[in-house]
């Protein structure tokens, strides 16, 4: 099947379309770029009125992707950062944008997990049940310290 060819201006409005139904980072903007056949200069130019637009946000798109993999997903910080890390958003705006997480909620969201799952391990020891919940919250990437914290209240 032969790709369709779009004119510039189509292809600018297509990308400010896609910025516009979701906050995007940068490298999702340049992967959507290659499906199109565009010169660099194009690509530049295009790159740019979507910074300059405000349609293209590296920090506004950090911090909603921060919110949403933690309060709808319950994703811990290290599988957020890992993913961000995917997404090549830089440390240093990483760190500033993790505020986004209020530490109380965070223990909170541990500690609620740890009580659901611990709760539907069935016949097995202690230690075991305690060994196989800081498995579980570690693969959803929370840190092992804050795991450790809430066994210390529970």
């Amino acid at each position: 099947m032969e790709k369709k060819s779009f004119t510039f201006d189509e292809i600018k409005q297509k990308l400010i379309n896609y910025c516009v139904y979701q906050d995007r980072c940068h490298a999702e903007v340049e992967q959507k770029m290659r499906e199109f056949l565009l010169i660099d200069e194009a690509k530049e130019e295009i790159f740019l009125f979507l910074l300059k637009e405000n349609y293209l946000n590296e920090e506004r798109f950090t911090r909603s992707y921060i919110r949403g993999k933690f309060y709808i997903k319950h994703w811990g910080r290290n599988k957020i950062k890992m993913h961000l890390k995917q997404k090549q958003i830089s440390e240093r705006l990483m760190n500033t944008c993790f505020d986004e997480i209020y530490e109380d909620d965070y223990m909170k969201t541990i500690s609620r997990i740890y009580e659901d799952y611990s709760s539907k391990q069935k016949g097995m020891q202690e230690y075991q049940r305690k060994s196989k919940t800081i498995k579980y919250l570690m693969s959803r990437g929370f840190e092992y310290e804050k795991i450790i914290d809430i066994f210390a209240e529970n």
